[in-house]
């Protein structure tokens, strides 16, 4: 790859050796499951290692109502015809290239079971409504992603389904980490952007005993942009690192305690 396919990368900053264990997985055909909470990083993580490795991406927002023939395909009248029509899976399955079901245990129970064939040394997709057995191309790679903060008994992979995958956990970056990400996203100065870091990372250890979510590396960006274009840091925090997080008032009153400890506010 030359210099410049790598500067037009979408931007990630490593935290450790993820790029290497996902290029490895990549050349050995094996599915790979990103664990790690909201905002961490998972799919720009993902976008940038499908440009890094030159693979169209599919990306799928799985939710409640998400079922194995949304993935797969369906039937569709047209023009009073049936015709099929392949689900975006299909899709990447039929033409190669990497596809990603970010939260998939929000998914429908039956996607599951739809990905097992595709996870173990078949690498085959059957289609039960056409009567198909799709051989994975070659250049076709399955990456899942979830957060643990959610899991309970009834949104979990099942052992026999995480087993299928090698996984990579990927938390929230060290300060100095993700200073370096705020500059690089928005062209905040350093000061600034080691301010609102270390900022994240209090919120953090208060999200542990009062927020149901921690503050993510996503609303820090949008806090620095706001900061960048002349917001008054008092309305950055309350609009990026306050109502997003909470409603409860006495957890408002506590972020904005933090705040005012690491911006003077």
């Amino acid at each position: 790859m030359n210099d410049q396919s790598a500067v037009l990368l979408p931007y990630y900053q490593p935290q450790g050796n993820e790029c290497e264990l996902f290029e490895h997985a990549w050349k050995n055909q094996m599915p790979l499951l990103l664990k790690g909470p909201t905002g961490s990083g998972k799919t720009r993580f993902v976008q940038h290692m499908a440009a890094r490795l030159q693979l169209p991406l599919t990306t799928v927002a799985c939710h409640d109502d998400l079922s194995a023939a949304d993935l797969v395909g369906r039937h569709l009248i047209v023009d009073g015809n049936t015709v099929w029509q392949d689900g975006p899976l299909t899709r990447a399955v039929r033409q190669g290239g990497m596809c990603y079901l970010d939260e998939v245990v929000e998914a429908r129970k039956d996607t599951t079971v739809v990905l097992h064939p595709l996870t173990d040394d078949r690498r085959i997709l059957p289609i039960d409504r056409t009567g198909e057995i799709l051989q994975a191309k070659e250049r076709f790679m399955l990456v899942v992603s979830y957060n643990p903060g959610y899991q309970n008994l009834l949104k979990s992979l099942k052992p026999s389904t995480r087993q299928r995958f090698i996984a990579i956990t990927l938390g929230f970056p060290s300060a100095a980490l993700e200073a370096k990400i705020l500059e690089t996203e928005t062209g905040i100065d350093a000061p600034r952007a080691m301010q609102l870091a270390q900022l994240g990372q209090a919120l953090r250890r208060l999200a542990a005993h009062d927020l149901e979510e921690a503050a993510s590396t996503r609303l820090l960006v949008y806090a620095a942009r706001l900061w960048l274009t002349g917001c008054p840091v008092s309305t950055v925090v309350e609009a990026a690192l306050i109502e997003p997080l909470t409603d409860d008032p006495t957890t408002m009153n506590a972020l904005r305690e933090v705040a005012r400890a690491h911006l003077g506010h």
